[in-house]
């Protein structure tokens, strides 16, 4: 029975030999520049195929040990997971790719990816490290005289200078990335900083400066055939006739990207030109239009929310799969060797050895079986786990987006019907009144709370555990409004689903800060990411 155990190994071991072998020659004519080319365009189409490629890619250069080839399989699959919202694994491989960069001394691609970490780190609300990163970026930029690369940089900077409502910083760094990008005549980074500029304009309620400056933006995006930054452009073009008064101009403008959006099958623009043809229909007073494109582009946002998690669940599954498939290669290159230097011993050793060296070999194959099944087990486990967190994240999801749009439509309503109430008409005034009523008693009502807290509860099992022991003279609202901050959702939203001004969201948040303890300077979403 163990010599027929150790025959059925070395079997299994030379056909999976043969078959890695082939594996390799089959992609052997294929240079990494060109593959490593190709998966950048493929990446905005097909993420899960571009990841795939890029791990085999990254492998067959570790067995070269071709640095390069590595650190930018690195940076890319870095890039691909931000794309898809996976921030954490997303700074996992640029910090690989950096290791990588600094043995190779390449300036350049080291640049490139400070840039990458940067953006990163912005988005995880980490100000801080995401300045430096732009920082290192810059010096180096600088070194190589990169037109392109600064103006990158440069309006990255300017744009976080905007979201932290600096304008002057935000105004300088625009300019110096529109400075550098039009030394080297780069429309499709001159044409983004223009709209950039035109953001801030708007922003200070300047809309004629930020009209000059959208427009100048939709010419060269046209120029260079960028349809997509044209339909956000031409949304932006709309709010600011909007925001003057020109209803009519304005909802032909979004009309216009409607149209733009259907051709290019983009559901998020299609949701977000439906959501500005809402808005104008409501200022024209046409309610039931209003009513009509808020809905659909209410189900658009829902069926985003819905396709983008089922994504990022079967991104993380092809990441998983992966590096399980490549942990089973390197076992078995690792159990052929060991059958290579056992086989050449036993050629030259005495039968007792030879008979020996089989017993330890099955006896490796009975461990290596109980590994694997258990191994299966744990997979199997993860897969049910990971399941039903998609589905609790789904309907928190869900839930949430659902009281956002409850309390905007409910407030747009209660402000018109208050509207009319100022008009004095007897004859209607006392069932408005009660009206009014009914809707303030709708908006944010006990039960969706209850809903909400349930399924965060079981989202995040020990969170509120943990927040207990840190703090316990929380209020109800403070534990709501902690909830929120846990899920990263924006200053707005939060805002919508209290029913209330975004200055008393900021009075709210710095009381939290005083009773969490938070020392100044500290990022309270970050704090609370932390528990």
């Amino acid at each position: 029975m163990i010599f027929g155990d150790c025959k059925f190994t070395g079997k299994f071991i030379f056909t999976a030999f043969v078959f890695l072998l082939r594996f390799a020659t089959a992609y052997s004519a294929e240079l990494p520049e060109s593959a490593l080319k190709n998966t950048i365009e493929l990446s905005n189409r097909s993420p899960d195929s571009a990841f795939l490629i890029l791990k085999r890619l990254y492998h067959e250069a570790l067995n070269r040990n071709d640095k390069k080839t590595i650190g930018i399989c690195l940076k890319q699959m870095g890039e691909i997971c931000y794309a898809q919202g996976h921030l954490a694994q997303s700074l996992d491989y640029h910090q690989q790719a950096y290791r990588v960069f600094i043995q190779l001394g390449d300036k350049r691609l080291l640049a490139d990816n400070f840039n990458d970490m940067g953006i990163v780190y912005y988005q995880n609300r980490d100000i801080k490290s995401s300045c430096k990163q732009y920082d290192l970026a810059l010096h180096l930029y600088k070194d190589h005289n990169d037109k392109v690369g600064l103006g990158d940089t440069y309006g990255n900077i300017g744009h976080l200078f905007e979201k932290e409502q600096r304008y002057d910083s935000a105004f300088y760094y625009q300019r110096k990335a529109l400075t550098a990008y039009t030394h080297v005549n780069h429309k499709q980074g001159m044409a983004k900083i223009y709209e950039n500029l035109g953001s801030i304009f708007e922003d200070l309620v300047r809309y004629d400066s930020a009209r000059y400056y959208f427009d100048r933006s939709l010419q060269l995006y046209k120029a260079v055939n960028n349809q997509l930054s044209s339909i956000e452009v031409i949304n932006n073009i709309g709010d600011v006739l909007r925001k003057t008064g020109d209803y009519e101009q304005g909802l032909q403008y979004s009309k216009n990207a409607l149209r733009m959006s259907l051709g290019m099958k983009n559901e998020y623009q299609q949701a977000s030109a439906y959501r500005d043809i809402a808005k104008s229909y409501h200022l024209l007073g046409q309610k039931d239009s209003a009513f009509y494109y808020l809905e659909l582009s209410r189900k658009h946002l829902l069926n985003i929310y819905s396709d983008q998690n089922n994504r990022q669940m079967s991104f993380l599954q092809i990441i998983y799969d992966t590096d399980k498939k490549n942990d089973e290669i390197a076992k078995l290159e690792n159990g052929h060797k060991i059958n290579t230097i056992i086989g050449i011993s036993a050629a030259i050793v005495i039968l007792l050895l030879v008979i020996l060296g089989l017993l330890t070999i099955s006896g490796q194959r009975l461990k290596l079986r109980e590994n694997i099944a258990i191994a299966e087990k744990n997979a199997q486990l993860n897969i049910a786990q990971q399941e039903q967190l998609e589905l609790k994240s789904k309907e928190l999801t869900t839930h949430t987006l659902q009281v956002i749009q409850h309390n905007h439509f409910l407030e747009s309503m209660r402000s018109k019907i208050e509207e009319m109430l100022k008009e004095e008409k007897r004859d209607q005034k006392k069932q408005l009144q009660q009206l009014v009523k009914q809707i303030s008693q709708n908006i944010n009502q006990d039960q969706q709370w209850k809903d909400f807290t349930t399924m965060f509860e079981q989202l995040h099992q020990s969170f509120f555990d943990n927040l207990k022991a840190q703090c316990e003279d929380l209020t109800v609202n403070d534990m709501r409004l902690i909830a929120l901050l846990k899920m990263n959702m924006p200053s707005k939203d939060m805002a919508a689903i209290f029913g209330i001004s975004q200055d008393s969201l900021r009075v709210a948040r710095y009381r939290l800060r005083k009773k969490l303890n938070i020392n100044q300077g500290d990022n309270l979403s970050a704090f609370i990411q932390t528990i």
